[in-house]
């Protein structure tokens, strides 16, 4: 009796103990199950709506301008010369000088020219001699000829020596007057009031006639000169008004007009010379003095973007449009008319009313549901 009932304890205990372990084998199961559930829930993306800021495209009005630098230039300008060859025997004025007209700017030495003129001065005397002579040979045979006391032939010799002698004297005159201006050319003169910009030459050189040797810079009329590249010619600017400033003093301001354009690019800069004519110039703006002058493009309405608005549809530029629709994100390509410091100019691809994306699409793609201020939805 008592050998069966330990037998009996022993088969209890043993199918407790299987219980037990079917019960532990179905919790971790039971957890296995709820941890894969929570592994599926995480796995599973929640797609949430980007956050841009966006823009209504509306065109403007813009008028865009061109600002360069150039120089204050007289409008008239001249090289000044001596008409003849000779040594510098003292020059009077130096480069920056205000000079009047008729003033004397530099001499040659006159020795040359003054020999000349004593020659021409001696061959006007000898021909006026020769001219009494020739009257009063000629008197004689004409009242012989009168008396029939001398020959036709010996009259017409009187003759024709009288009219060689008329002639060698206004030869020795002419001479003369010749000789007198060459003296006279010794001297350089300006011929208009105005201010010596250039000067080549110095005490003892020897000049040759024509060669340059001053620049004068006439009073009156000035002009601003700018040197410009080509393609600025292209665009649609308003030359007929240009305004200009002093650029060491912004206050001082005037307006002028293009005057002239070169008709050749100039080989070593690349860039065409054009004149601004100056209306008024104010008194500061003298000779050599820099100046800023800004011309203004015809004002057109034109869409213009942030820099960050652009984006790129894959090697052309596009911009990323939301459809008010489905407030989702459409890549646009769109044509760029031009650029500028802080906005691009956008020529065709988009239309106005359509809502773009100015910040935040570098992050978007086709298709994404986007958010932005204003959104009501």
């Amino acid at each position: 009796m008592k050998h069966h009932a330990a037998k009996n304890a022993v088969v209890d205990q043993a199918a407790r103990k299987r219980k037990l372990s079917w019960a532990g084998s179905l919790a971790v199961a039971l957890v296995a199950i709820a941890l894969s559930g929570c592994n599926d829930h995480a796995a599973t993306p929640v797609t949430r709506a980007a956050i841009v800021r966006t823009e209504i495209v509306q065109p403007r009005d813009r008028q865009a301008s061109v600002t360069l630098t150039g120089e204050i230039q007289a409008r008239f300008r001249a090289d000044l010369s001596f008409r003849v060859s000779g040594r510098v025997l003292a020059r009077y004025v130096d480069v920056g000088a205000r000079v009047q007209a008729g003033e004397v700017l530099a001499l040659l030495d006159p020795a040359e020219q003054q020999a000349d003129v004593d020659a021409a001065t001696a061959a006007v005397l000898a021909a006026e001699s020769q001219l009494r002579v020739a009257k009063v040979t000629f008197e004689r045979q004409k009242a012989l000829i009168a008396s029939g006391f001398t020959t036709r032939t010996v009259y017409d010799q009187a003759q024709e020596g009288l009219r060689t002698a008329e002639g060698a004297l206004e030869a020795a005159n002419a001479g003369l007057g010749t000789a007198t201006d060459a003296l006279g050319y010794t001297a350089l003169h300006a011929e208009v009031a105005g201010v010596v910009t250039a000067r080549n030459l110095e005490v003892g050189q020897v000049v040759q006639a024509a060669q340059p040797v001053f620049l004068l810079a006439q009073d009156g009329e000035r002009d601003a000169v700018f040197d410009i590249y080509e393609s600025l010619l292209f665009g649609d600017l308003d030359d007929s008004r240009v305004s200009l400033a002093l650029v060491s003093d912004t206050g001082v301001t005037a307006s002028g007009h293009v005057r002239e354009v070169s008709p050749a690019i100039d080989a070593k800069s690349a860039t065409i010379r054009v004149k601004v004519a100056i209306h008024d110039p104010s008194a500061a703006m003298t000779l050599g003095s820099a100046v800023a002058g800004t011309v203004k493009a015809k004002a057109q309405q034109q869409i213009a973007l942030p820099w960050s608005a652009l984006a790129a549809a894959g090697s052309k530029p596009a911009v990323w449009i939301v459809d008010p629709a489905t407030k989702t994100a459409a890549l646009k390509p769109v044509t760029i008319g031009g650029y500028e410091a802080r906005e691009v100019l956008i020529e065709a691809g988009i239309k106005p009313g359509e809502r773009v994306v100015i910040d935040g699409g570098k992050l978007l793609s086709v298709g994404q549901a986007v958010t932005y201020e204003g959104d009501q939805s």
